[in-house]
């Protein structure tokens, strides 16, 4: 599954308040924040709205294992102590 990681490279000032929101929904808040979300085709549309004040690129993220072998992955990733 891919994922986009998307950059924010312009200011939000004089733009339209729906800009803005779209903004925010993408989880960007100042310039020079990037932020990860998954390829759907509602991110894809927010992204289209603010596409003049964002950079996207595409990051493909390796298939994760399934079962208890990803948990246990997932707690010694995370710190987490048992």
């Amino acid at each position: 599954m891919a994922e986009l990681r998307i950059k924010q490279v312009k200011s939000i000032i004089g733009h339209r308040k729906y800009q803005e929101d779209n903004l925010r929904s993408l989880g960007l808040r100042r310039i020079g924040q990037t932020v990860v979300r998954a390829d759907t085709p509602s991110v894809r549309g927010m992204i289209d709205a603010v596409r003049h004040l964002v950079t996207v690129e595409t990051v493909e993220v390796p298939a994760v294992a399934s079962g208890a072998e990803s948990h246990a992955a997932t707690v010694r990733q995370s710190g987490a102590k048992k």
